[in-house]
């Protein structure tokens, strides 16, 4: 249905055409009938102005009793005066002074907007009205103009929502047949209206019953496109060859798992089976594997990864960040003991080699990380991006272990993957624990196993906010507690969201286009109290030293961030680990990974800057050493700001899946979706992965119909077409971001 943006210009006019590009990015008509209006107003349901409230939707019938115009803070401003006769309100228009020479007094009309207030007056502010004829009959003007439903486009710049809604109905009324990719039988299955159908709908209804079909009509277009795109992902792993990795009864694992310190909890075991099971295929494992914060994914990661060194392949671990890459490492380490030590002086003669490759490893660091990978000797390589780079290669990659999968698109563990002679099979983690929909809808391509079980010893967690704006005494008494830990022997964290004054923070706060897109997909829109009263943000670098000399004075205190270089970041956490730091300011660089069983408490400054789920991770750094912990929010969010609301809820549970669901409700970061449902030209409009649940389910039903009877939708080239089209926006938000 695509057409040309020459099409679009020929039927609303070039400079309505360049508006709508400019603020919307529409250059067809398909994306412009694919701006969905976000609600409508009834527009015969007329109200006296006298009894009119702030905030009203409504439409009045009125004469026009003054016209004024004049100009402030460079604009043009026209002010009309219309009067009921029960009361008067004033109607705003800004740099149309055109309208002047129709809005005449004694003119009648009807007017409809939502009423706002100006130094104590009511008044509509870009108002669609409709003037009646001199001479007219009232009475017919109003049954033309009654019983309408009036669109309400989400607007911008030069393009308002009346102005939008002419450009609509000029290409409704141009529009010729359209071609509708979902199969009649689906239609008429679920009784849905026809694609041309639905657009006009949802833009001309002539009810609010066929708005809403339409609008179920095209949400469920959305989800279906992207279930046939996750349906066809797992039919292509399916029919891929991978080499079978089965765990012999007395090899590495069994080796390791008899010196290991502890027992698997039954969730362990639970996951242990399914991957041993997956991997024994002919085809990839595909598996998400999330659990809470120290629930034990690490160690089930590792015992995947001896299952198929037992075989002579390799594995490789992916982490998002340097201090998380070069924790895996040291745990690892730790966990296997002398296994991590074969072909060494050191080594009992079984288990393999470590190898760590980053970024900012010297170039002699990396000759030897990379001989050692491409010569088999390293059987576990842990990395970041780093590993995707041109030049490593691996003798026999067998496994590919994702840490923190939402923090990677499909295209950069797809690039991992492709340094495999066969498809090796995937392990993706995550600690950030995700509602059944989102699991169905961004990580439909992967089997799912879930930890909800913690290893016993782990004692819960306290957690408090401190309202400094009510408050700002409990901010020093949160001091005190610091040092009175310290006192007792332990150690505390201290988060902040930026680096320093001045530097962008590291929290992906600042309204951005993945934010926009992430609020817009879960139902919500961006609202400015979710900033901290316009204040500035705490820094590690200034915050450290204030503290050094102030509130923490004689504590030994040491700043980490992710500016800093690998050699400080190792010291200053080996340090830590050690004991031999009491308080360590930091930024989000330990928010995944970073286990330090000491650390008993934490204080997170500026906390409304964090999303529920980061702030649920990042509190899983302390009470880890059979200790209580305890994590103290600190914010100067306004009292019943939804910012607040968001602290509030991670204070009063510590059930990682419900802060999820909140978090998606309310959180404005781009991260759980990935990268490619981030850009401002996803399809998904309308979808909204928690509300939309029973929607998705049917969705996936249908999609799994239609692909295991049809596996290329060689039946359905439309709808081909159209995952097609889908596939390819998707690799082309991956290459811009990347």
């Amino acid at each position: 249905m695509a057409v040309l943006s020459d099409r679009l210009k020929g039927i609303i006019g070039d400079r309505s055409a360049e508006a709508l590009t400019k603020v919307f990015g529409a250059t067809t008509v398909e994306d412009l009938l694919r701006h969905y209006p976000r609600r409508y107003v009834v527009r015969g349901e007329f109200s006296d102005i006298s009894g009119l409230l702030e905030g009203d939707e409504v439409t009045v019938l009125a004469e026009i009793a003054a016209v004024k115009s004049r100009r402030a803070n460079g604009r043009n401003i026209l002010e009309v005066n219309v009067t009921d006769g029960s009361a008067v309100m004033s109607l705003t228009f800004f740099n149309q002074p055109w309208r002047e020479k129709e809005l005449k007094i004694g003119k009648t009309g009807m007017f409809a907007g939502k009423v706002g207030s100006f130094n104590g007056k009511r008044q509509l502010s870009h108002p669609d009205y409709q003037l009646i004829p001199d001479g007219d009959d009232v009475d017919s003007a109003l049954a033309a103009f009654a019983g309408k439903y009036l669109p309400v486009y989400p607007a911008g710049g030069k393009m308002p929502s009346w102005k939008i809604s002419q450009c609509v109905e000029l290409v409704l009324d141009s529009l010729d047949e359209v071609e509708d990719y979902l199969p009649e039988s689906v239609i008429k299955e679920l009784g849905y209206p026809t694609l041309k159908q639905a657009l006009i709908s949802i833009h001309k209804p002539e009810s609010l019953e066929a708005a809403d079909l339409a609008r179920l009509r095209l949400t469920f277009d959305e989800a279906i496109l992207l279930q046939l795109l996750l349906a066809g992902r797992r039919a292509e792993i399916k029919a891929l060859d991978a080499t079978p990795r089965k765990i012999s009864t007395n090899g590495l694992v069994s080796v390791f798992e008899s010196n290991l310190p502890f027992k698997y909890t039954s969730g362990q075991i639970e996951v242990n089976s399914e991957i041993a099971e997956d991997m024994q295929k002919p085809h990839p494992m595909h598996r998400l594997l999330q659990g809470e914060v120290g629930s034990g994914k690490t160690v089930i990661a590792l015992r995947a990864m001896l299952s198929v060194i037992e075989s002579g392949g390799q594995a490789a671990l992916l982490a998002p960040t340097e201090v998380l890459a070069t924790q895996h490492l040291k745990t690892i380490t730790k966990l296997l003991g002398d296994l991590a030590q074969a072909g060494t002086l050191q080594g009992s003669g079984e288990g393999t080699q470590l190898a760590l490759l980053t970024g900012s490893m010297s170039a002699a660091q990396k000759r030897e990380a990379l001989g050692k990978i491409s010569n088999g000797e390293a059987g576990i390589v842990i990395g970041t991006h780093a590993l995707i780079s041109e030049g490593v290669e691996f003798r026999d990659l067998a496994l590919v272990v994702v840490d923190e999968q939402h923090r990677f698109g499909v295209e950069q563990r797809d690039a991992l993957r492709m340094k495999a002679a066969k498809p090796p099979h995937l392990l993706v983690m995550t600690a950030t624990p995700i509602p059944r929909t989102v699991a169905m809808t961004i990580f439909g391509d992967l089997d799912v196993s879930t930890l909800r079980q913690l290893p016993s010893g782990r004692i819960p967690i306290e957690t408090h906010v401190i309202p400094v704006l009510e408050k700002p005494h409990f901010l020093e008494r949160a001091w005190e507690r610091v040092k009175e830990e310290v006192g007792k022997g332990r150690q505390v964290y201290i988060v902040a969201p930026r680096i320093s004054e001045g530097e962008s923070d590291e929290t992906k706060v600042k309204i951005s286009e993945a934010d926009i897109a992430m609020a817009k997909l879960m139902g919500d829109e961006i609202t400015s109290d979710e900033l901290s009263g316009g204040e500035k943000m705490t820094s590690v670098e200034e915050l450290a030293p204030k503290l050094a000399t102030g509130a923490l004075k004689g504590l030994k205190l040491a700043p980490l961030h992710g500016r800093q270089s690998s050699d400080v970041k190792d010291e200053t956490m080996s340090a830590f680990a050690q004991g031999e730091i009491d308080v360590l300011v930091a930024t989000t660089v330990i928010e995944v990974g970073v286990d330090v069983p000491n650390a008993s408490m934490m204080v997170i400054m500026d906390a409304d800057r964090f999303g529920v789920s980061q702030l649920h991770q990042l509190r899983g750094r302390v009470g880890r050493g059979g200790t209580p912990g305890l994590c103290l929010l600190v914010s100067g969010a306004v009292p019943e700001s939804t910012a607040m609301a968001r602290l509030t809820a991670v204070a009063g549970t510590l059930d990682g899946f419900e802060l999820s669901r909140i978090d998606l409700d309310q959180r404005r970061e781009g991260d759980v979706l990935g990268r490619a449902q981030s850009g401002t030209k996803s399809h998904l409009r309308l979808l909204r992965v928690l509300r939309d649940e029973a929607l998705i389910e049917e969705a996936r039903r249908v999609a799994n119909e239609l692909v295991s009877s049809d596996s290329k939708l060689a039946k359905h080239p439309a709808l081909a077409a159209q995952v097609s089209l889908l596939k390819e926006e998707e690799r082309s938000a991956f290459l811009d971001k990347g």
